[in-house]
């Protein structure tokens, strides 16, 4: 059967026409614009506005633009508007804007608002999907050219278009169609500022309040308002007093707690609990001098898992995209977690499964370290007490050997305790242990450079030994303290943990952790780590290596070096002395490295036990020399080879 091709024409427009009088029907918000032809006389803008849900008229004649009707949810208004004539001028350019949620209606004339409808808050039933009704058309003076959301209605002069509306949930309705959109949540943000309200605004999807900030605003702390969610499950935000712009005498900001994650879950982040959204009205604000902190309460989270604040800018980022910039995370408890942000975005505590690095033989490791250091924690009381009690036990080497046997003590003492007391202290004894523990570190490691440096001073010649003993003290147990005090300083004034409990996972038994008290694997802990511990540690190896070439160098023509035994212990002795063996940890790589690994537990683990068998090497040598010789300087050169450093 034929069909002709102006029919099949006509049915391709009706089906057109039918679509997108659909597509307006499902528009929330309503947009009617056109060309009001009107005379030269003076002209006003009539309205009369009435609740309910019936119809709305937009009619115009030579002198009056009139809105009339009933659609408004709260709002009872009737008045007419002058408005501004120019006797050149036939025809204006109005819009009437129509958001139903907001139960606001504006006007445009000439591109001049005249709000008809304020907002008194977001409406939960309200008039909408306004659908076309009986239009009137007129002779001469009228609107040309009306439309719906951008599409043309009639070209034709009209007397009066009608539009009829129905009740719905606006609400869900709002929720579902921002639940569609990557700026959903923009919306939701939007929409809350412009409801002109101040308290709280709940949706099905957010739940928002809204706090004005006026002159003298000196920060504010409190607990969003939701009831969706337990109270003892609500978080927390604190806004600081920077928040506030010097340039206004007010300014609004909008706390969105999103419950679901709709929103957000584009991808396959796991987020812990809500989303909290901020924002400052016609603002944006970025590098706050003081965070704003933002306390979520959730479900604890598996061992193997990881907590970390997030945020997503929705200015650099189109899509969902949870970055860690600008906040850093605070672990309050199991199931309470701080973030501290310097900017106002949206905010989310982001779980990951936890890629642990595992340690080879961990166990066994453990056990060796802790055997060798209760060993060298008794060497050093023995030790210490040979060196207060030996003669010229005043002299400058014998108080630098104190101090260095001091520091390796301290240093057995807590590696000893941190095991112990991270699994058994709470979070404040274990920060207290872990900086300690640290101190002994840096204390250990500077002293050994203060052996280096003395050496050099004796061997070289450089300086005599007149100079000052307290420059030694202080640095070997000053500048350590510094330097912990900088990082605890860090700890308080950026809110982020230096030190805490730290987990060593053993690769042949994931689930079996060894804990101690520690430096913690976040960013400012790791660069601390870097900079001041490997830094100062190289330093240490490379310098002790040179002075015992150098030393090596001086020694290696006497007679009695060509006794192995000799050799041996001069080599040995002044390794440890220097901190030489340290430079393994450089060396754990490649397949020695579980061999390098077991030598550089064995041997530092034992160093306050190594010098305490070279002092005895050399007191029994003395005693061997003072009994061949005869007075003469000839019989001291073993001593010489073994002390070389400490002549004076």
């Amino acid at each position: 059967m034929e069909q002709n091709p102006k029919s099949l024409r006509m049915w391709i427009i009706i089906c057109l026409l039918f679509i997108l009088g659909q597509a307006m029907e499902n528009d929330r918000d309503f947009k009617m614009c056109g060309t009001w032809r009107h005379g030269n006389a003076s002209r006003n803008l009539k309205y009369d506005l009435k609740t309910g849900c019936k119809e709305i008229e937009i009619s115009a004649n030579e002198s009056t633009l009139s809105i009339e009707g009933s659609i408004t949810a709260m709002c009872t208004r009737s008045s007419s508007i002058p408005l501004i004539s120019n006797p050149l001028q036939n025809q204006s350019h109005f819009c009437v804007l129509w958001e139903p949620l907001l139960d606001l209606l504006i006007v445009q004339v000439n591109g001049t608002n005249h709000t008809l409808c304020e907002s008194h808050g977001l409406q939960k039933n309200c008039c909408t999907d306004l659908s076309q009704g009986i239009h009137t058309s007129a002779a001469l003076y009228g609107i040309v050219k009306g439309s719906t959301q951008g599409d043309i209605i009639r070209y034709d002069a009209m007397e009066v278009y009608r539009f009829r509306g129905d009740t719905i949930n606006c609400k869900e309705k709002f929720c579902d169609e921002a639940s569609q959109k990557h700026s959903g949540a923009n919306m939701i943000e939007e929409v809350v500022m412009k409801s002109n309200k101040t308290g709280h605004v709940d949706l099905p999807c957010a739940e928002s309040t809204i706090i004005e900030m006026k002159e003298g605003f000196t920060g504010l702390n409190f607990t969003l308002r939701t009831q969706t969610v337990a109270p003892n499950m609500t978080p927390s935000v604190y806004l600081p007093s920077c928040l506030k712009s010097q340039s206004r005498d007010t300014s609004k900001v909008v706390c969105t707690y999103f419950q679901k994650k709709t929103l957000f879950q584009r991808d396959s982040y796991d987020l812990l609990g809500g989303i909290v959204g901020l924002s400052v009205e016609n603002e944006i604000i970025k590098n706050l001098p003081e965070p704003v902190r933002i306390r979520f309460h959730h479900s604890a989270i598996p061992p193997n898992h990881s907590r970390s604040c997030v945020s997503w800018d929705t200015r650099r980022d189109n899509e969902v995209t949870w970055r860690y910039d600008g906040c850093d995370t605070v672990k309050i408890h199991d199931t309470e977690t701080e973030c501290c942000c310097n900017h106002l975005t949206y905010f989310a505590i982001l779980v990951q499964v936890e890629q642990k690095a595992t340690v080879r033989h961990l166990q066994t490791l453990t056990f060796i370290t802790a055997v060798g250091c209760a060993v060298s924690l008794v060497s050093c009381l023995v030790l210490f007490y040979w060196l207060c009690n030996r003669r010229g036990k005043k002299t400058q080497i014998s108080l630098v050997h104190r101090g260095l046997v001091v520091a390796i003590f301290l240093l057995c003492l807590f590696f000893i305790l941190t095991g112990t007391l991270a699994n058994v202290g709470n979070e404040t004894v274990c920060k207290m242990t872990g900086s300690l523990l640290h101190y002994a570190l840096l204390s250990t490691l500077c002293w050994m450079a203060m052996e280096v440096f003395h050496t050099f001073l004796l061997i070289r010649k450089v300086f005599t030994s007149t100079l000052p003993t307290w420059i030694f003290y202080l640095v070997g147990f000053g500048l350590p303290f510094l330097l912990v005090g900088i990082l605890l300083s860090i700890q308080d004034i950026y809110v982020v943990d230096i030190y805490g409990k730290r987990e060593i996972v053993p690769s042949d038994d994931v689930n079996s952790s060894y804990r101690m008290c520690w430096m913690l694997e976040n960013e400012k802990s790791l660069l601390a780590h870097y900079i001041i511990n490997v830094g100062l540690l190289a330093v240490v190896v490379s310098s002790g290596a040179i002075m015992l070439f150098l030393v090596v160098r001086e020694i290696r023509n006497r007679p009695d070096w060509k006794k192995i035994h000799v050799a041996f212990l001069s080599i040995w002795g002044l390794t440890c002395l220097f901190g030489t063996t340290w430079g393994l940890g450089f060396l754990d790589f490649g397949p020695m490295s579980e061999t390098i690994l077991f030598l550089f537990c064995i041997i530092n683990s034992l160093q306050g036990f190594f010098l305490m068998l070279r002092y005895y090497a050399l007191e029994q040598m003395k005693k061997k020399d003072r009994s061949l010789s005869d007075g003469s300087s000839s019989g001291s050169s073993k001593q010489h080879m073994l002390q070389t450093h400490e002549k004076s």
